[in-house]
Formats: structure tokens, sequence, C-alpha cells
């Protein structure tokens, strides 16, 4: 045993702790807020959420990020706004530890997602390079200095380097947390929707169905000027307008073979301003047809690339979207046979799911073992994805 300690590198109090004490954070697609938990995992990867606390964005660096994700601005605006991510996560996880009571030196370490403004799933060549990428701003640098803890993050690109997307991530956690005694199809409904297929049947993998809140958020402030339809009741009182949902079926994307990945690069405002052009003239009627774009594309996607491997023995729903009970109708109008659930009947946060994630993306990456599903990225191996900054 002390062989092992002095092999190790730690301290004595960090070999025998039984468990770390993580600071998480993440910020999605919708870029609404920075969401960060505190919480313990154990060495039998168990885990307790001890505090959580979101950040709302100021105004302008919301408008600034969705600007920079939707293709407008230049190196400069990305260049300063990595520094100012970086100050708002990091405030973030300060005044997250101000409302847990309890001193930096209890926290093992931070692990951040970032803010992707740029995701970039297919090859693209130049100079004779051919190669994915991806962007995520929020310098760990800045987070690990303003906070006096050390900070692990930038997941994505080690997956890419080792010819995956960088996307979806969270199957990793999806499995420790829920298992495989079942089949399970784990959906994510933030700005984008993505689900994990959880079986013993075939390799677990995973994929992005397409948009999960984002155009209904997009034409939610256009026709309501409100960030988002809260529970569903703006679509509720709408009808669906079946010719439109239908030609906006015709998206290509969403007859692609998994493993794909997408975002704001493909569902930005000017997307959403080209398929608006052929809405129906009633307000109430397009938040209710775009709420039912999002369902049919996850059930759509479920028949053409899941069920047709496995049955579904239920549907556990997580993300802003599972607050949406008109969204959560349609689903269920679309595959009455299966059974839905949420991440809240398995006491795991609907909110916090990612944030959860990406904290067991971080606990591997400190202890260097791989933390990405090849089957579900398209990566050719195994990797440690993760940077540090101490």
């Amino acid at each position: 045993m002390i062989n092992d300690f002095k092999k190790s590198g730690n301290t004595y109090n960090d070999f025998m702790k039984n468990y770390k004490t993580i600071i998480s954070m993440m910020s999605g697609t919708s870029v609404d807020s920075i969401d960060t938990c505190l919480l313990r995992i154990n060495k039998d990867l168990s885990f307790r959420v001890m505090e959580s606390y979101s950040l709302k964005y100021p105004a302008d660096v919301r408008e600034k990020i969705l600007r920079l994700a939707n293709n407008e601005g230049d190196i400069k605006d990305v260049c300063y706004m990595n520094f100012v991510m970086g100050e708002l996560f990091a405030k973030a996880a300060n005044n997250l530890i101000k409302k847990a009571k309890i001193s930096k030196k209890e926290v093992d370490f931070i692990s951040s997602h970032g803010q992707t403004v740029y995701h970039i799933p297919k090859e693209t060549e130049i100079g004779g390079i051919s190669t994915k990428s991806t962007l995520q701003i929020g310098d760990i640098s800045v987070i690990s200095q303003r906070t006096g803890i050390m900070t692990v993050g930038d997941f994505r690109p080690k997956d890419i380097a080792a010819g995956g997307q960088g996307a979806p991530l969270v199957p990793f956690a999806d499995k420790i947390l829920f298992g495989t005694d079942k089949n399970r199809l784990i959906q994510n409904i933030g700005g984008i929707s993505n689900v994990t297929v959880l079986t013993k049947e075939c390799e677990i993998y995973a994929f992005d169905n397409g948009p999960g809140n984002m155009l209904i958020d997009y034409f939610t402030k256009k026709l309501f000027n409100k960030s988002y339809d809260k529970n569903g009741e703006i679509a509720a009182k709408g009808r669906i307008d079946t010719k439109w949902l239908n030609k906006l079926l015709e998206e290509p994307y969403y007859k692609i073979e998994p493993p794909k990945s997408t975002g704001r690069e493909l569902y930005n405002d000017i997307y959403a301003e080209k398929i608006y052009k052929t809405a129906p003239k009633n307000k109430y009627d397009v938040i209710s047809t775009i709420t039912a774009l999002t369902a049919k594309v996850i059930t759509n996607s479920y028949k053409d690339f899941i069920l047709n491997k496995i049955k579904a023995d239920e549907i556990v729903l997580g993300g802003g979207g599972a607050y949406n009970l008109t969204l959560i109708k349609y689903m269920k109008s679309y595959m009455p046979q299966a059974e839905i659930k949420t991440h809240e009947d398995y006491n795991i946060p609907n909110k916090l799911k990612e944030a959860i994630a990406f904290a067991y993306l971080g606990y591997y990456a400190i202890n260097k073992e791989a933390n990405n599903i090849p089957s579900c990225t398209g990566a050719k191996m195994p990797v440690i994805m993760g940077k540090i900054s101490y």
C-alpha cells in the first residue's frame, strides 16, 4: 500500500480518500445559463449532488455568443469571448462554493465543458489536410486562476484527433448512471436532442437526433418575446400544420446514419428564417408545429436507427425539454407503445444531467483513464479526453 502511495504522486490524504469532490459546469447550445453542481463521486462510481447553482448569462454576452455560433463575428470576438466566458465560468464556480458554504480546499477539481461556438463534424480539407473540428470557449486557465482550483476541460478535441466527431460525449456517463439491465433510450433534449442506446443486445451507441429546444426557443422569442415556451403552454394553444411539418422533415440530416452530430452550425438563425418563409400565419401554430418537429425527429430516429435492432423497454427524458409537457404529449402520440420516464424518476435532476455527466468525464481524465465511447463518436480508439490547468 505504501509503495502504491509513493508511485501515485498524490498526498497521503488524497490517497486515502474514497471519493472526489467535484464542481462540474455545463453550458449548452441554448446558451441560457451556466449550470453548475457540487457533487461527490465515490470509488464505486455512485454520486451525490450536494448543491447546485445556475448563472444566467448577461444579455449582451448571450447575444455575442449566439452571434458567434451563427458564424457572425471575427477572430477578435472569439479571442475576447474565450476569456470573458472563462471569467463567467469562474464566477459560477465561486458562487456555488459560497452557496454551499464550503472551503475551496474541499474541492478536488473543477470539470468544465465550456461553451461550444462552432462544431464541424464533417471532414473539411485545406492544404492537403482533411479534418473535423470543434471549438469550445471559456478558457480553463482563467477558471483555475480565479478559483485557485485545478480545472479539467476542453474534452472534445482529443476524440476528434482519434477520428471521432467529438460528440456525443454524455453516453459515457449514461452507461455508468443507468446500466444495461434494460433496453433504455436515454434522451436528452437541450438545444440539440441526442439519444444514448443502452442495451446488452449490441454495442452501445448514440447520436444527435436533430433540434431539441433550439428552434422552439428561436420562434418563441421571435413571435412572443419570451426566451422559451414554459411547460409547452404556447404550443398547447396551437395546431400542428401537417403540410409544414412534412416539409421540415425533408432536412437531409435526419436520414444520415449514426454516428452523427450537429448543432447551431446547421440549426441557426439563418436556417430558422429560411423555414419561417413557409410557416403558417397563426403564431401559435408555428410553435405547435416546431414542437411537433422536435418530437417527430426524435421518434423517427428511433424507428430508423434503433427499433430495427432492439426493442426499447423505456425512454428516459432529460434536459430542458423534459419539462415541455406538449413536447412529451406529441412524443407519446407518435410512440404510444413506449414507456416514457424522466431523469427525475432515477433521482437525477433533469437540468443537471449534463453537468453531472461532465463530472464523470473529468473524474476519468484526472485518473488517466479513457473516457470516450468510440461506437458513439466514431473514434478509432478509446482516448483520455480533457486538458488540465493546475
